[in-house]
């Protein structure tokens, strides 16, 4: 195939804003020029790359050349930085990285903000158990996620684990729980969740009371929101070691002695990028202060 930086670059951004018109304007472009860019890249490619809905939705085959996309974005941003030239901060490389809701909101910003004049970041939230199915598709090519073994195409670099602790203000606590989170406790009393995919709550749950409970959910989406609304007395839920710092005398512990770790990874494409792997580093790092390496 005899494919054109202006073409590529038109694709990412299209799927990047979700509709050409979005890209056009990303891009200081017409609609008109995006649209004859990807018509004439997907001529070269042989295939169809992308569902023109709204937002746009990315072929199998436009997935492989999205990668393809991306990865010389950042390499040619690479190659103008070591040619000694000043990239322009419109054309700075967009990273896009997948990163849970909790490590997004404790240590992955600060990580992050050191090397935010040298790249963009697009960072996508989404639970640590499927941040890995974005690399997979090529929606991203860095995740925060659970899993161990490295996507096709990746590394995989152990970051440490996060310590979470069934918390509640001491008034719901005395309320609910008067004898401890026994069983029968535990069946009744409300919890709160992140949202439906944040299994977390109900890996304590099941393991103390059976899988059989189904006590009352509040479902709150939003990580410091998450830790509000059990500051707030909705409800107990599983608290990051990370946040619960910060909670000292708001929350107490329901069960001390328990908790629930979930080990994170980072994995990224194996592209030998020096923006990628400063990036890695910066993470890595942080990761060392911040992450429990029990």
């Amino acid at each position: 195939m005899d494919l054109d930086l202006a073409q590529l670059r038109a694709l990412d951004a299209t799927v990047r804003e979700g509709t050409l018109e979005a890209a056009a304007r990303a891009l200081h472009v017409t609609p008109s020029a995006i649209s004859q860019r990807l018509r004439a890249l997907e001529v070269a490619a042989g295939r169809i790359l992308l569902v023109r809905s709204k937002p746009v939705q990315v072929t199998e085959s436009g997935q492989a050349v999205l990668r393809l996309a991306r990865q010389v974005d950042l390499l040619s941003a690479d190659v103008a930085r070591e040619l000694g030239g000043e990239t322009p901060s419109e054309h700075l490389p967009i990273l896009p990285i997948a990163v849970n809701a909790d490590s997004m909101a404790t240590w992955v910003l600060p990580a992050l903000a050191p090397l935010a004049g040298e790249v963009c970041f697009d960072l996508h939230r989404e639970d640590q158990e499927h941040t890995s199915a974005l690399l997979r598709g090529g929606t991203v090519m860095a995740a925060v996620t659970a899993d161990a073994a490295p996507v096709p195409g990746c590394t995989s670099t152990r970051l440490g684990g996060m310590r979470y602790q069934p918390m509640a203000t001491p008034a719901f606590a005395r309320r609910w729980f008067p004898a401890g989170p026994t069983a029968a406790a535990l069946a009744r009393a409300p919890v709160v969740v992140f949202d439906r995919k944040d299994d977390l709550q109900h890996r304590y749950l099941y393991a103390q009371a059976g899988s059989d409970v189904a006590p009352p959910l509040h479902y709150v989406p939003a990580s410091a929101d998450y830790v509000a609304a059990i500051a707030l007395g909705l409800g107990w839920g599983m608290v990051p070691d990370l946040q619960r710092r910060d909670m000292t005398g708001e929350l107490v512990a329901l069960d001390p002695g328990a908790s629930v770790d979930v080990v994170l990874h980072w994995q990224q494409w194996r592209l030998r990028s020096p923006t990628l792997d400063r990036v890695r580093d910066a993470v890595v790092a942080a990761a060392r202060r911040e992450l429990d390496h029990r």
